[in-house]
């Protein structure tokens, strides 16, 4: 059992009964993720919706694993569906729940402004992952921050098993203070496993709706009373944290007294065990007397928290004297050595001896699309036509980097459209103009941009990317893929009708593979008039299964070095040491390769070939 979760955070129980044939109580290790969706599923969660992002994914994926009997489980299109569907099922009057990672707030916002004041019926808990250090994401934002915006509540896991507890706790407190919560998680959390000590499964009878327009319907008049109700709410959660075990004090001596929370404590701990630390399963609301008091208490207070000094900030605000941004960073991801350095900067731990540095030259790997990427055909048509490319959020984005090097601007999901159409309008670009959007982040966010590009009379291409999945998030299915979150049959998509019925008059839909056609597709739909849209179809080569053809192979004699084929940035391609004419000749990695034959079709020299097949006996 970790530290952080010697005790129990439980309300006073409700009038639930745990479910008959669950699986006994058991330790288990499991990831963060894991842990929020066990925590969701315990807590007699019944609808549940996502869209899949990193570091948020596997919760979804995690709660669907559960029967079907127990909870309603989908992919929904984007954010705020699935926020919306959720608010649906808390009107209805049982537990509902949504997951996202921090950029996907930013889509779900605006349902969530008005969603707190409204409250709820059953409960509405909402987990967002956010990600420092931007391992997978478009920037690095602070959740705490729309917790403090939206006068919602934010409760803060150190570890699993505290994702688990408070992700069970959240469903209580959104009932009892008629509130969403957030459990907001961090990259770390979400993805480092440990060991959890699992519960049964809460049935929780459902409230059914209620009847009640000045909360249900915000139209001015009734927002303007539930204002003060959100004032007075937050009142009430202050005055719980007081004696809540959210918020724990670890006596230690006088000199120094540490305030943290989340994978923060860990390394606080790590570094400083015989410290008064002050750990806050919460960051907002505060309890400002517990604060008062723990800063009275010791003669010196820092801060550790990862990002913006939120607070920090809180604490200045009571007029509390306390240090810490001027001693940690406000941009990347804690780990136990940036926060000792924090540490030694304020002349707590000693610098550590400097070590000598070792001469050893790491091998560069630049992030590269996969083997046979469907994607690739189309940057680097896009690239030879010396197109405006205004790219989006998925794979392909890669190809802003070499040897792709086709993609010139990247905003948020669903924005290539638009950007693309302001581009176009405002007449200064005398180059082809292209969107290029994937499947999945079509369905999320390109429809209104689309039918916007149209209506406006923008002249631009935009390229759908359809590799039938949500490949970048590890293969989740979509509206497109024909299959639901649990794998079952669903309707798919038709995207050409679709395209169709917003107005659009030229579509061609074809295959990535054939490069003829590639170019001359998108030559043609660039010199077109008006919005025209490109369907560039083929599946993803590793999800949902791994597809392999027949692999190619280099004609060592023919190869004069002209390099074309590594334009195409293929993990399977690489130099020799053999030379022509000072040129490096290349070769084909036989295991690697997928056989998608794009090598072979840009060669100069029709030196590539596939391998043959040894003859049957």
């Amino acid at each position: 059992m970790t530290q952080s979760s010697e005790s129990k955070l439980q309300l006073d129980p409700e009038e639930v009964t745990p479910s008959p044939g669950n699986n006994p109580l058991a330790m288990r290790p499991m990831m963060g993720n894991e842990a929020i969706a066990r925590g969701a599923w315990e807590a007699g969660c019944k609808v549940a919706a996502a869209y899949p992002g990193t570091p948020s994914t596997e919760i979804m994926e995690n709660l669907a694993k559960y029967p079907a009997q127990d909870l309603h489980a989908e992919w929904s299109t984007n954010e705020k569906v699935a926020l919306d569907v959720a608010i649906g099922g808390s009107f209805a009057g049982v537990r509902s729940f949504t997951s996202m990672k921090h950029v996907g707030l930013n889509v779900a916002s605006d349902a969530l402004m008005s969603q707190t004041y409204i409250g709820v019926n059953g409960a509405l808990v909402l987990a967002v992952c956010d990600d420092p250090g931007i391992h997978s994401s478009q920037n690095e934002q602070d959740t705490r921050i729309y917790g403090h915006l939206a006068m919602t509540p934010v409760l803060e896991p150190t570890d699993a098993q505290e994702a688990l507890e408070f992700t069970r706790l959240a469903f209580d407190l959104s009932e009892q203070f008629d509130t969403p919560v957030i459990v907001r998680s961090t990259t770390r959390l979400s993805h480092t496993r440990s060991l959890v000590q699992t519960g049964e499964r809460l049935e929780v009878p459902c409230k059914g709706f209620r009847e009640e327009p000045k909360k249900n319907v915000m139209i001015p008049g009734h927002a303007r009373l539930r204002h003060g109700a959100l004032i007075e709410r937050e009142r009430a959660l202050k005055e719980y944290l007081e004696s809540s075990d959210l918020i724990r004090w670890e006596r230690g001596g006088d000199e120094l007294g540490i305030i943290t929370l989340s994978t923060a404590y860990t390394y606080v701990k790590e570094l400083m065990p015989d410290a008064s630390i002050l750990k806050l399963g919460v960051s907002y609301p505060l309890p400002d007397a517990k604060l008062r008091e723990f800063c009275a208490s010791v003669k010196r207070v820092i801060v550790v928290e990862e990002l913006e000094p939120i607070i920090e900030n809180e604490l200045k605000i009571l007029g509390l004297k306390v240090e810490g941004k001027s001693l940690f960073p406000r941009e990347g991801e804690f780990s136990t050595d940036v926060v000792r350095e924090g540490l030694v900067q304020a002349q707590l731990l000693p610098p550590r001896a400097k070590i000598e540095a070792l001469e050893v030259q790491p091998m560069a790997r630049p992030p590269l699309l996969c083997a046979g990427c469907p994607h690739t055909s189309s940057y680097m048509a896009l690239r030879a036509l010396n197109s405006r490319v205004s790219g989006d959020i998925g794979c392909y984005t890669l190809a802003a980097v070499e040897p792709l090097k086709a993609i010139d601007t990247t905003v948020s999901m669903g924005s290539s459209i638009a950007n693309a159409s302001g581009m176009a309008l405002a007449g200064t670009e005398s180059r082809p103009i292209v969107a290029t959007i994937g499947d999945s982040t079509f369905l999320h966010a390109g429809l209104p941009p689309l039918i916007n590009a149209v209506y406006n009379n923008a002249n631009i291409t935009v390229l759908l990317l359809d590799n039938h999945i949500t490949a970048m998030t590890g293969g989740q299915h979509h509206p497109g893929t024909g299959r639901n979150l649990r794998g079952e049959e669903a309707h798919q998509v038709d995207y050409e009708a679709l395209i169709k019925s917003v107005g659009v008059k030229w579509i061609k839909t074809i295959d990535s593979y054939n490069m003829g056609t590639v170019f001359q597709t998108l030559r043609e739909a660039t010199e077109y008039k008006g919005v025209s849209v490109v369907i560039v179809d083929r599946p993803c080569v590793l999800d949902p299964v791994k597809l392999k053809g027949p692999a190619f192979q280099v004609n060592a004699e023919a190869c004069t070095g002209c390099q074309t084929c590594m334009n195409l940035g293929c993990p399977a391609i690489s130099w020799t040491d053999e030379l022509y004419e000072g040129h490096h000749k290349v070769t084909i990695d036989e295991a690697a390769c997928i056989g998608c034959s794009l090598c072979a079709q840009v060669s100069s020299t029709n030196c590539i070939e596939p391998i043959e097949a040894p003859q049957s006996l």
